[in-house]
């Protein structure tokens, strides 16, 4: 749908689009992730393009396991304009340290699991 040369999607589409379930933007709007989703004449939600954008950075965050408060926090500040950039980096540079950690702990894991696949392969060539 466009109106006044700016598209807009569903629900349904947005939910194509990002991943997201329709449950899920509707609980993302209500704790306030999602602010000020327009609404057509008759109520119903559609998302612009810079809805979308922002659905982005958030599957990012979810996907790589950041609490949802501190999501709420980063959806918070990016409210604030400019003013939060400092605050928007600091957060996001948290949670890429605590990325770097998880990567590590799973490299170190994988390896480890990888030692059991070997051994097993070996005990069963000389059975």
């Amino acid at each position: 749908m466009i109106i006044d040369d700016v598209t807009f999607y569903s629900p349904a589409q947005t939910a194509e689009k990002t991943g997201f379930s329709i449950d899920t933007l509707r609980y993302y709007e209500k704790i306030g992730l999602l602010d000020r989703i327009d609404r057509t004449a008759a109520g119903r939600r559609r998302f612009s393009a810079d809805d979308l954008g922002f659905l982005g950075i958030l599957r990012c965050l979810r996907d790589t396991g950041m609490p949802i408060a501190e999501m709420r926090r980063y959806a918070e500040l990016s409210r604030g304009g400019d003013a939060t950039l400092g605050e928007r980096i600091a957060l996001l540079e948290a949670h890429d340290e605590r990325i770097d950690r998880q990567i590590e702990t799973l490299l170190a894991q994988r390896k480890h699991l990888r030692g059991k696949i070997q051994y097993y392969r070996d005990v069963s060539a000389t059975a």
